[in-house]
């Protein structure tokens, strides 16, 4: 299945919304430290509803220990600064995607680890900033999985 990996992520109800996501589908989700809230923040419960004991859901302190404990998978980070548009990208299991913090986006070392096939983006209009990391982890979450088939979903 794929992975969802949140590289420091700041807002609580975005993060809720994402474990309602992976415990929807059977993706992962994999959270880079720091955090900018608690894991028991009544917002991010409040938008997780009782999905959280659905989900998987682990912790790293480090997107190095996340690469590490997971058998190094194939990173896709999503940026506005994406060489590929998302639907271009041959997803296969396994994948992470990767969503950088809210108010900032990925950090430069990140992506230029990740290379351009490594950079993805959703199509915007040429004078918007960003979507939300919720609704943009969907759009690329449901693209992915129909490419695979939607293995396990009906």
């Amino acid at each position: 299945m794929l992975n969802i990996v949140l590289y420091q992520p700041e807002i609580p109800p975005n993060t809720g919304n994402i474990i309602r996501l992976c415990a929807n589908t059977g993706c992962s989700l994999h959270l880079i430290e720091p955090l900018g809230f608690d894991l028991e923040d009544r917002k991010l419960r409040r938008a997780g509803l009782d999905y959280r004991e659905y989900a998987s859901l682990r912790r790293y302190p480090d997107l190095e220990s996340f690469r590490r404990d997971n058998g190094n998978p194939r990173l896709l980070g999503a940026t506005t600064r994406g060489a590929t548009p998302y639907h271009r990208v041959s997803f296969r299991p396994g994948d992470a995607i990767l969503l950088g913090p809210e108010t900032r986006g990925l950090p430069e070392d990140i992506l230029a680890d990740l290379g351009d096939s490594g950079r993805i983006r959703i199509p915007m209009r040429a004078d918007s900033r960003s979507l939300n990391l919720s609704n943009a982890c969907a759009v690329l979450v449901y693209e992915a999985l129909r490419q695979l088939g939607f293995p396990d979903l009906r």
